[in-house]
């Protein structure tokens, strides 16, 4: 265990170097991909969103592919397509760029429905279809899809079936005046990811989402978890709630978490630390809360606070209600 932690403090340091001041945001991304989980980035143009992909592919050297999502681009430029050869007299299937370990979405929004709709299968199944044959993707697949929430004209919201597939949505918002101060003297982000070490390949990388995926969960989590996921379904200014795919995240992120800090169990804390991550794109407020501007994050920490939490004894990694 404490092998592999030192190895994932390493990779959140080596993307520290091209990423500047966004600690928080590198170790939620970190934590999604090791819980085997894909992330949206909703956030202003020009803020790194690009870059942080561009370096978790550098740390783990993975193999990535960038897409750059405009309303003309079609579900076979994501996907791939078979072509007629004539030498062989067969049909060739000519692989998308999803066929790779990383693969950053920019601007997914910016696309028609029908294209969005096409990373369906394989954000879920980790395949594509294409002339009804089924192809499964490298492993391990991330996707990374950025989308900027300002500026609606000309675009196409997400669905919920196609949000509830991210498993966390986070943004990273503009560099301290200090960071920003260094970008302005001339150390671009380019620069930055020039110097990233390789910390991990895809087998390493691997082998800590089996890690993560042991970690111990507590039933009195679980039910925890659980609890917090149905007052969403309950609460009073919320049309749509958290779906059992989101409770599954949750689990899984609260573990990733906890490896993060360097345990082998959960502690009730990681799962409020990771709640609004997993929770905020997954559920659709209603009309009493528009009408009276309460935003998504003040309602999910309203439900934090009423859902009793279990304690701990920590020494003996014991729970009680």
């Amino acid at each position: 265990m404490n092998a592999a932690h030192q190895k994932v403090i390493q990779a959140i340091q080596e993307v520290e170097k091209s990423v500047k001041g966004k600690s928080d945001c590198i170790r939620k991304a970190l934590s999604a991909i090791l819980a085997g989980g894909h992330i949206l980035i909703e956030d202003v143009p020009g803020v790194g969103k690009t870059t942080l992909a561009t370096a978790f592919a550098k740390v783990m050297t993975l193999q990535s592919q960038r897409v750059q999502f405009t309303p003309d681009v079609l579900p076979s430029d994501i996907l791939g397509f078979s072509m007629y050869r004539k030498d062989t007299m067969e049909f060739v299937y000519c692989p998308g760029p999803v066929m790779c370990n990383l693969f950053l979405a920019d601007e997914i929004n910016r696309t028609s429905p029908k294209t969005q709709s096409a990373l369906l299968e394989v954000m879920e199944e980790g395949s594509v279809t294409v002339d009804g044959v089924t192809r499964a993707v490298p492993t391990p697949f991330i996707v990374m899809a950025t989308q900027n929430p300002k500026g609606s004209a000309g675009t196409q919201l997400l669905p919920e079936s196609q949000l509830d597939r991210f498993m966390i949505c986070i943004s990273m918002g503009y560099p301290k005046a200090e960071y920003e101060i260094e970008i302005a003297k001339g150390r671009s982000v380019k620069e930055g990811t020039e110097e990233i070490a390789q910390v991990l390949n895809d087998e390493g990388l691997m082998e800590l989402m089996d890690m993560v995926e042991n970690v111990y969960v507590h039933e009195n989590v679980y039910r925890y978890i659980v609890n917090l996921v149905a007052a969403t379904r309950e609460n009073g200014y919320i049309d749509l709630g958290v779906s059992p795919r989101g409770t599954v995240a949750l689990t899984r992120m609260a573990k990733s978490q906890a490896f993060l800090c360097g345990r082998d169990y959960v502690l009730p804390e990681d799962v409020r630390e990771v709640f609004y991550d997993v929770a905020r794109h997954r559920i659709v407020p209603n009309t009493k809360a528009r009408a009276t501007h309460i935003a998504p994050e003040a309602i999910l920490k309203a439900i934090v606070k009423e859902v009793s939490s279990p304690t701990i004894q920590k020494e003996k990694k014991e729970y009680y209600v």
